[in-house]
């Protein structure tokens, strides 16, 4: 029988971090690794977004060394090691009980309760009580913000949005203010911010490429 890939690099990775492979892989800890992750992240997105197959893969390639490669360096922890083994049981079994209606035959309406299941079970797992449990707050502060309202909604926590117009001094207070009400906005009405600033600056792009191909500014 065949050795698995995933076996194989989980060999290779011990081959680089073991005395006499990789200097620079010996050297390498969580923190120093943490921009490679979001690079990689990042260049899958771009990938998916030009539609590039080929690239697509090779940045999962990637993004997928990163897991192995903060599992193998976790081995070494002299008090709290764990392995890719650990992390790949952790999300099975994570998988398994989020989804009862799936593994537990539990009578589910649709989508919606799918995922109102998958918050209430979330929650009783980590003991959550309140709406900024669990927030990554070193994520971007426009995914946050749109974080928070979604969470706020899940916890009935009703948010209060200060008014704005434009003829009102910008400073960093109100311009925080007026793009908190812009997010707030998009999720009361099923869009998703970043995708829609996303997909506006693609089209600005565009224009800037088009005007510079024609000679006009």
């Amino acid at each position: 029988m065949s050795q698995s890939e995933l076996q194989r690099l989980v060999e290779v990775m011990d081959r680089l971090r073991s005395p006499g492979g990789c200097s620079w892989d010996a050297e390498q800890t969580h923190e120093s690794l943490i921009k490679y992750l979001l690079e990689e992240s990042y260049e899958f997105i771009d990938a998916i977004e030009t539609d590039d197959r080929a690239g697509m893969r090779e940045e999962l390639g990637d993004i997928l060394l990163q897991v192995y490669f903060h599992s193998r360096i976790a081995q070494d922890h002299p008090t709290d090691p764990f392995s890719i083994e650990d992390v790949a049981r952790a999300i099975a079994d994570k998988l398994i009980s989020r989804h009862p209606h799936v593994f537990e035959n539990l009578k589910v309406s649709g989508t919606q309760e799918i995922i109102e299941n998958w918050e209430a079970i979330k929650a009783r797992e980590k003991g959550r009580t309140s709406a900024i449990d669990g927030i990554a707050m070193s994520q971007p502060a426009l995914p946050l913000v749109s974080k928070i309202f979604y969470r706020a909604e899940k916890y009935g926590v009703e948010l209060e949005l200060a008014g704005y117009t434009t003829e009102e001094e910008a400073n960093e207070s109100a311009v925080g203010a007026a793009l908190a009400s812009v997010i707030g906005w998009a999720h009361a009405n099923g869009i998703d911010p970043e995708n829609a600033l996303r997909a506006q600056a693609r089209k600005m792009i565009a224009e800037i490429l088009a005007k510079e191909q024609s000679g006009s500014r």
